[in-house]
């Protein structure tokens, strides 16, 4: 295995600012996006001989995101844009419109690797900025280099301000290791999470960090209040508990949760757990959270392995809500449920039978934007009265 270390700045060196110092914060996913960003699968071995099945996966979920934003694309080199323009011809994307970036790159899951954009300012005009959260592989994984050089890249195409969220230790500055899969927002200064993904003493992210350090450096790097615990996350979840198959917000006030009523599932002890901490959380005012429950779809394999097959990997666009299908006959509940909270969006199934097979969904392959002004590397922004951000 290589070096699951994150990078150090230097011996004797001292955190920089951190977004919430700035009055940034991470806004909530249906809050406007400039633009989707994706990295076009390349690496077969995430999906092997379905990688081409899961090109035409990608041109699906483009197909629609363009309907309501910008869709910028990262390719690994050029063979691999040239690939790529040819599928989203064929199924009559013209690839004039997509911003193509080709920056080397090992794998596709841009929601974990690349930036964080948080936004400042007030909200009829906010600035937007790029967080820079170290990344290891998921802990376990060997090729992850290039991927963690993808912010700094992204906010280098862009011209934008970008914070490297570090936290000081007796050796000087260390990258705090965070993958976009990790957390949820409701973009008012709530935050999910999962222990077992963040805090678990095996787990070798940010070895020796405890958590309320960690959660000062979520407070500070993403501008957010209050850091809402759940227990851990799904059957074949490589990614030792993302939360993003688990629960997210889909308003400021309202979580939905992934449940399995098979008691000889192994889903159902966590969900069950998940479920019953969510609806005894509060908000920062006292406030119960309104809790809704998705069912899981049964268990999928491949190979003999359980695969991470979730509803909530959904992602939310500015048209449109793309939610990972499985051919199961809880599709169609779960597509009714997230339509009814989504009512001013089209709610669209993705099938995701291949996609999966990389232990990943639709979420996962995404990573939003946020709409506003470019801050600039050099840009002053003024702190807010109150933590957060304005909204």
């Amino acid at each position: 295995m290589s070096d699951r270390r994150p990078a150090m700045a230097g011996r004797n060196a001292l955190p920089a600012p951190a977004p919430g110092h700035h009055g940034f914060r991470m806004p909530a996913e249906w809050e406007p996006h400039e633009a989707t960003w994706l990295v076009w699968p390349h690496a077969r071995a995430d999906w092997e001989v379905k990688t081409a099945a899961v090109e035409w996966c990608y041109a699906d979920i483009v197909r629609h995101l363009v309907r309501g934003e910008r869709v910028a694309i990262v390719y690994n080199d050029e063979a691999v844009r040239r690939r790529a323009e040819r599928r989203l011809r064929q199924t009559g994307i013209d690839p004039d419109r997509i911003d193509a970036h080709v920056i080397p790159m090992n794998r596709s899951w841009i929601r974990d690797c690349g930036p964080i954009f948080v936004v400042g300012g007030a909200v009829d005009c906010p600035t937007v900025a790029a967080t820079d959260w170290g990344f290891n592989g998921w802990a376990r994984y060997r090729a992850w280099r290039r991927d963690d050089g993808l912010p700094r890249a992204i906010a280098g195409r862009l011209g934008m301000r970008r914070f490297e969220i570090a936290v000081a230790t007796r050796h000087g500055a260390r990258r705090v290791v965070l993958e976009g899969g990790s957390v949820d927002v409701n973009g008012a200064g709530l935050l999910l999470a999962t222990e077992e993904c963040l805090l678990h003493r095996d787990q070798a992210r940010n070895p020796g960090l405890p958590r309320e350090r960690l959660e000062r450096a979520l407070r500070h790097g993403l501008g957010i209040e209050q850091v809402l615990w759940l227990g851990g996350g799904i059957a074949g979840d490589d990614t030792h508990g993302h939360v993003d198959d688990v629960a997210r917000f889909v308003q400021r006030d309202t979580v939905v949760a992934a449940v399995e009523p098979d008691v000889r599932d192994d889903n159902h002890a966590p969900l069950a757990d998940n479920l019953l901490r969510l609806r005894a959380m509060r908000d920062q005012r006292g406030r119960p959270l309104r809790v809704v429950t998705v069912p899981m779809p049964r268990p999928l394999f491949f190979d003999g392995d359980r695969l991470p097959a979730s509803y909530l990997n959904f992602y939310v666009g500015n048209a449109v809500v793309l939610v990972p299908t499985f051919n199961d006959p809880a599709d169609r509940t779960a597509l009714g449920i997230l339509a009814d909270l989504f009512p001013t969006r089209e709610v669209v199934g993705i099938h995701a039978g291949d996609l999966i097979l990389g232990l990943g969904a639709v979420h996962c392959v995404t990573q939003q934007q946020p709409r506003g002004r470019v801050a600039r590397p050099d840009e002053a922004q003024e702190r807010p009265d109150r933590p957060g951000g304005s909204h």
